[in-house]
């Protein structure tokens, strides 16, 4: 059996990331160096996928240099078919050797995976004709979603650790 999974905002190799701090100053990732939270989300994610499920990442999935090279290296041994809703930050051209398909959003399921959480106006466009949607998103990394069916799969969100789409379906 197959499952599809979710997750967002890795910015695997962003050194940057680390300094970054939500409103009450905390840091937002609590890692003492980049290659300790690249081993962390690439471990968490090998505990839950296997190669037959689907994972969504909702966009921003690195930085730095070397990026193809370090995708060759570690995100393609990553299990699971990969999509991709593209973030602000992703170079769609160093990514779409490691992605089954790229698209601004993934309408699936009775959800929409984007990186930036659609204008409500738009998710009700998007409700008229079908099902309600839930919009599983990104880029807003501690802050919280929008009121209504908005759900943040931010990597700070959910313990850096890709999130069974089952467990959104409950919230």
């Amino acid at each position: 059996m197959s499952n599809i999974f979710v997750i967002s905002d890795t910015h695997f190799n962003h050194a940057n990331i680390l300094e970054f701090k939500d409103y009450l100053n905390k840091p937002c990732r609590e890692f003492d160096s980049v290659e300790q939270m690249n081993e962390c989300m690439m471990d968490n994610w090998v505990s839950v996928v296997g190669p037959n499920d689907t994972v969504i990442h909702c966009g921003d999935v690195l930085f730095g240099h070397n990026k193809v090279e370090w995708m060759e290296a570690n995100f393609a041994k990553l299990p699971g078919k990969k999509r991709l809703a593209i973030g602000n930050h992703d170079n769609v051209k160093h990514l779409a050797p490691f992605f089954k398909d790229m698209q601004l959003w993934i309408d699936m399921e009775g959800f929409i995976f984007t990186h930036t959480p659609l204008h409500g106006s738009t998710l009700a466009e998007k409700h008229r004709f079908k099902e309600p949607k839930i919009n599983v998103h990104g880029h807003i990394h501690t802050n919280p979603s929008p009121e209504g069916p908005y759900f943040c799969a931010c990597v700070e969100q959910i313990n850096f650790t890709p999130l069974n789409i089952e467990l959104i379906k409950g919230n």
